[in-house]
C-alpha cells in the first residue's frame, strides 16, 4: 500500500514537474520572442529614423543644390551616402529576418528542453538550478548585443549623417565667403566707377581747356609749325642743313617777310612753306550735333582755308630766292583738314593752283619730302661719281707717265746690255785672241776662260698704257735702225722714211 501510495507520489510530482519545466520552458521562449520582436521594433524604428534623416538630409542639400549649382558634387556625394544608408536600412532588415530564424531556433530550441525535461524529471532541482543559470547569462548576453547593436547602428547613423554635416558646414562657409568676395567686388567696382567719373571729368576739362587754347592764333601757329617740323624730320631732312625756319626777307616792295620754312633741294634750288591751320571754325563744327550747323562752319573753314590761298598768293615769298619755284606751299596740319577743305569746296585745289599755292596735308607733303631726300642724295652720289672720275683721270694719267719712266729704264737697261755684249765681242776678237796665244807658248799655264754675252732682257710692263708707250718707242726705234741700215744703200733716198715704212710693213697709217 506504501509503495503504491509512493507510485503514485512520484507519478504526481513527476506530472507536477513536467508541466512546471513547460511553463518555464514557454516563459522563456516567448521572452526570447519578445526580445527579438523587441529589436527587430527597435531596427525598424531606427532605420525609420535613418530613412527620415536621409530624407531630410536629402530635402536640405536638394534646397542648397537649388541655390548654389557649383555645389552639385556635394549633392551627389550625398545623395551617395543616402544610398548608403538604405543599404544600411537592408542589412538592418535582413537581420529582422536573421532574428526571425532565431526565433523559430528557439522554437526548435524550447521542444528540446522539453523532451530533456521529460528525460531529466528525475534530476528537477539541477535541471532548475542549471536552466535557471542558462537564462540569466542569455539573457545578460541577449542584452548586451542589443546594446552592441544599439551603438552600432547609432555610430553608423553618426557616419551617415556627419558628413552630410560636414557638406553643410563647407557649403556654408562657401555662401558666406563668396558673400565677402561679391562685397568687395561690389566694392571695388564703385571705386573704379567712381575713378572713371573723375577721369572722364578731367578729360573732359582738359579737352575744353585744349580746345580754348587752339581758338587762340598764337598756339594754333605754333602747332602747325611744331607739326610741320616734326613732318619735316620724319622725311629725313636735318635742321638748318636741308631747311631752314623762320627765315627773314625782303620784297621788291621792300617789306620785310618771314615764312615759316625754307626746304632746300639738290642744284641749289628752294620751295618756301607756310603753315597754316584755321581751326575755330572745325572745333565749332565738332561742338554741334545739328547737321546743317556743322556744314555752315565746314563751310566757312573752307572759306578761311582760300582766304590763307589769298594771303599767301600775295606775299611773292618765291621772289626772296632766285632759286625758288614760282609758288608756295600751304601745309594744313591734318589729312582732316585737307579733306574736310575740298568736300566743302571742290575746286579749292585748283583755285590754289592759279594763285601759285599748293596745298599740302601730311599725306602729301611727306612724299614731297621724301623726293626733296631723294634728290639730295642723287646730288651727293653724282658728286662723288665726279670726284672718282677726277680721281681716276689724276690716276689714269700718273699711271701713263710712269709707264714712260719704266720704259725709258727699260731702253737704258737694253742698250747698256748691248753695249756690254759688244764690248764683250771686241774682246774676244781682239784681246783674248792675243792672250790665249801665252798659253800656247807655255808662259802661264792657266787657261782664260771665254767670256759670254748676256742674255736677259728686261721684263716689259703688263700695263696697257705702258705696253702702247713702249710699243710706239720700239717702232720708233726700228725705223731709226732702218735708215741707218738703208742709208749705206745707193738705191733708198734717206730723206723718205714713208717709202721705208711701206718696205718693212711698219705701214701705222
Amino acid at each position: 500500500m506504501e509503495i503504491l501510495i509512493a507510485l503514485i507520489a512520484l507519478v504526481i510530482g513527476a506530472g507536477a514537474g513536467y508541466l512546471v519545466a513547460r511553463r518555464l520552458a514557454t516563459a522563456t521562449d516567448e521572452s526570447k520572442l519578445n526580445d527579438a520582436r523587441l529589436d527587430a521594433s527597435t531596427a525598424r524604428a531606427d532605420a525609420s529614423r535613418a530613412r527620415e534623416e536621409a530624407a531630410v538630409a536629402k530635402s536640405e542639400v536638394a534646397q542648397h543644390l537649388a541655390e548654389k549649382a557649383d555645389l552639385r558634387s556635394a549633392v551627389a556625394e550625398a545623395h551617395s551616402r543616402v544610398a548608403e544608408a538604405q543599404s544600411q536600412v537592408s542589412e538592418a532588415r535582413s537581420a529582422t529576418a536573421l532574428a526571425e530564424a532565431q526565433v523559430a531556433k528557439a522554437c526548435a530550441e524550447r521542444d528540446a528542453a522539453i523532451q530533456r525535461a521529460k528525460e531529466i524529471a528525475a534530476d528537477r532541482e539541477t535541471l532548475l538550478n542549471q536552466f535557471k543559470v542558462l537564462s540569466t547569462e542569455s539573457l545578460e548576453h541577449q542584452g548586451k548585443k542589443a546594446d552592441e547593436t544599439a551603438e552600432a547602428r547609432l555610430r553608423a547613423t553618426e557616419q551617415i549623417v556627419s558628413p552630410l554635416t560636414e557638406s553643410l558646414k563647407e557649403m556654408q562657409r562657401r555662401i558666406t565667403d563668396m558673400e565677402k568676395e561679391r562685397a568687395q567686388m561690389a566694392a571695388e567696382m564703385k571705386e573704379q566707377i567712381t575713378s572713371m567719373r573723375l577721369s572722364g571729368e578731367t578729360l573732359r576739362k582738359e579737352t575744353l581747356s585744349l580746345s580754348n587754347a587752339l581758338r587762340t592764333p598764337q598756339v594754333r601757329g605754333s602747332w602747325g609749325e611744331q607739326s610741320l617740323r616734326r613732318m619735316v624730320e620724319i622725311s629725313g631732312l636735318t635742321a638748318r642743313v636741308d631747311f631752314d625756319e623762320q627765315v627773314s626777307g625782303t620784297s621788291a616792295d621792300g617789306d620785310r617777310q618771314r615764312p615759316d620754312m625754307r626746304i632746300r633741294m639738290a642744284g641749289n634750288k628752294v620751295v618756301f612753306v607756310d603753315s597754316k591751320v584755321p581751326l575755330a571754325a572745325v572745333l565749332d563744327a565738332y561742338n554741334t550735333e545739328d547737321e546743317s550747323v556743322q556744314a555752315q562752319h565746314l563751310a566757312r573753314f573752307a572759306r578761311h582755308v582760300r582766304k590763307h590761298v589769298d594771303d599767301l598768293s600775295s606775299k611773292n615769298y618765291w621772289a626772296l630766292d632766285a632759286g625758288s619755284p614760282e609758288f608756295v606751299v600751304l601745309y594744313l596740319g591734318s589729312d582732316e583738314f585737307y579733306r574736310l577743305a575740298q568736300e566743302h569746296m571742290p575746286d579749292l585745289h585748283d583755285y590754289a593752283a592759279r594763285k601759285n599755292v599748293m596745298l599740302a596735308s601730311p599725306g602729301i607733303l611727306i612724299p614731297m619730302l621724301h623726293i626733296v631726300a631723294h634728290g639730295w642724295t642723287q646730288a651727293s652720289l653724282a658728286e662723288s661719281a665726279a670726284r672718282v672720275v677726277k680721281l681716276g683721270k689724276e690716276l689714269h694719267e700718273r699711271l701713263a707717265t710712269m709707264g714712260g719712266h719704266f720704259d725709258k729704264m727699260g731702253r737704258s737697261l737694253t742698250g747698256a746690255v748691248k753695249a756690254y755684249n759688244q764690248g764683250i765681242s771686241s774682246l774676244e776678237r781682239r784681246v783674248m785672241v792675243s792672250a790665249r796665244r801665252f798659253a800656247e807658248l807655255e808662259v802661264t799655264k792657266d787657261e782664260l776662260s771665254e767670256l759670254e754675252t748676256l742674255e736677259v732682257a728686261p721684263n716689259t710692263p703688263a700695263v696697257p698704257e705702258m705696253i702702247e708707250h713702249q710699243q710706239r718707242q720700239l717702232e720708233w726705234q726700228q725705223e731709226a735702225t732702218l735708215l741707218d741700215e738703208f742709208a749705206e744703200a745707193d738705191d733708198v733716198d734717206v730723206a723718205t722714211p714713208r717709202a721705208i715704212r711701206q718696205r718693212t710693213g711698219t705701214m701705222d697709217g
